[in-house]
């Protein structure tokens, strides 16, 4: 495919939106960062590994489950195994972008795929079931929590004891409530509906029955199960549907 072929064009001004439109839901990640902070030098490393850990992982609840497998002297591979375990969902989430993904380059598309949150991909699909194509919320909301998740970590390897238990205040469920929002929003067709009750039904018998951290992958090989084998036809092309909403945003 040429350079001239990729139709997507990120737009700067409205990365600069979506940076700050998810800044809101940052505040609460600095919270969980600095409770990794603290983990992190309690397991062991030091203060300037667990801040670089932060800024080329970016990946919240499996940098917990490493360093606590770290800090047991757990050998390489089951670390591994269970990072991917946790981590598999973005197998989906990367999928579900893809017909906007593949409209920009290549270099582009694996540079926003690193900045990728549940946050991020929560707002981007709900547009995209509404006809939006919205890859700025990739780079300008994932800008916004990356940047979060440092500092919060800095703040945890330094001043930690001042957040020990974020869950305490509730702030483990804020990320949570945001997700479930996104997810009653937008689109509701049956499609949609029976993958999200199929999935949450999967991860809590998977949660219930099977090994830790396992209801990840088996809900989301559920939810995304029904997505596959359950197409929707296409309504007929017309001014508000995904494509026309790409050409409007090249209109401006």
């Amino acid at each position: 495919m040429s350079v001239a072929s990729y139709s997507y064009q990120l737009q700067p001004a409205r990365v600069r939106v979506e940076f700050f439109r998810l800044l809101p839901i940052s505040l609460f990640v600095v919270a969980f960062g600095a409770a990794f902070g603290l983990a992190a030098t309690q397991k062991g490393l030091e203060p300037l590994q667990a801040v670089l850990m932060s800024a080329t992982v970016f990946a919240g609840a499996s940098q917990f489950a490493a360093v606590d497998m770290w800090g047991a002297q757990v050998s390489v591979l089951p670390m591994i195994a269970v990072v991917f375990a946790i981590n598999s969902r973005h197998l989906l989430m990367g999928a579900s972008l893809y017909p906007m993904l593949r409209d920009v380059s290549p270099g582009k598309r694996y540079g926003l795929l690193l900045l990728l949150t549940d946050a991020n991909w929560a707002v981007s699909a709900q547009e995209y079931q509404s006809g939006r194509r919205n890859l700025e919320v990739i780079l300008g909301g994932g800008m916004a929590l990356w940047l979060a998740w440092i500092i919060g970590t800095g703040l945890g390897v330094y001043f930690g004891g001042l957040l020990q238990n974020p869950k305490a205040l509730g702030l483990d469920m804020v990320l949570g409530c945001f997700l479930l929002a996104m997810a009653l929003g937008g689109k509701k067709s049956p499609r949609v509906l029976v993958a999200w009750t199929v999935a949450a039904l999967a991860s809590l018998a998977a949660w219930k029955w099977l090994p830790p951290n396992t209801h990840v992958v088996v809900g989301a090989l559920a939810g995304g199960a029904i997505g596959f084998f359950w197409l929707e036809q296409k309504p007929a092309t017309d001014g508000n549907d995904v494509r026309g909403g790409e050409a409007s945003d090249h209109d401006h």
